[in-house]
């Protein structure tokens, strides 16, 4: 494939961030095939837009035959939506994870994954942990080029309301000019932005691991824009 025919499969895609990433790929002139796979039917339409509906439990036999250029990874849940810490590994680790392996069978030479700021495999918070083994365990598939998104608080309208989530993204917009230093790559970051940040990742040409946090975020959103 020429960079002007490649393929994107997208997992996630009618969630926050998978919503906004599957209209930027769509718009991006070098791909001619954007997969996104869901649960139910999305209620949209493009010319480049092919939508799977998957049973993820099955995920790796669902997706045999296909094959891709970069795999883009948004599925997410948190510990109260999930109901469980069981449920919540299932999609968090066990589904990126099942993702990951389908990817790298459909030859994706790059995977671009959102996980989060402070994924630490010692934290306390579950999320944190999970996230970090998350990491771990997608790095051991060997993919060409893989970029890990670390955002913060991701800013934007969801279908479902989240108290916690919905009081942090009044307040911290305001903190934000004031986390400096270490505290730098805490601040939020819009759902579009790391859309485009995650086009820009797969336009950089950068191979190996790579993790981004915020500015960095920011400037691969820019880099989407200017090519």
């Amino acid at each position: 494939m020429n960079d002007m025919q490649k393929v994107a499969l997208v997992a996630g895609a009618s969630g926050l961030v998978g919503q906004r990433l599957v209209t930027v790929l769509c718009e991006a002139r070098e791909y001619s095939r954007v997969y996104a796979l869901t649960r139910r039917p999305l209620t949209r339409d493009h010319q480049k837009l092919a939508n799977r509906v998957v049973r993820f439990a099955d995920l790796e036999m669902q997706l045999r035959g296909i094959t891709c250029s970069e795999a883009f990874c948004c599925l997410g849940t948190t510990r109260r939506e999930a109901g469980s810490e069981a449920a919540f590994r299932q999609v968090d680790f066990e589904l990126v994870l099942a993702f990951a392996r389908a990817a790298r069978a459909a030859q994706a030479q790059r995977f671009v994954l959102v996980s989060s700021v402070g994924a630490d495999a010692d934290s306390r918070s579950l999320y944190l942990r999970v996230k970090a083994q998350t990491e771990a365990a997608v790095m051991t598939l060997g993919f060409p080029a893989l970029d890990i998104m670390q955002p913060g608080l991701l800013l934007g309208s969801r279908r479902e309301v989240r108290p916690l989530e919905l009081a942090a993204q009044w307040t911290l917009p305001v903190l934000a000019p004031l986390m400096f230093g270490r505290l730098a790559r805490w601040r939020p970051v819009g759902a579009a932005t790391l859309a485009g940040a995650m086009l820009g990742a797969a336009r950089s040409g950068r191979r190996g691991v790579a993790r981004h946090t915020w500015p960095a975020i920011g400037a691969l959103a820019d880099r989407s824009v200017r090519d």
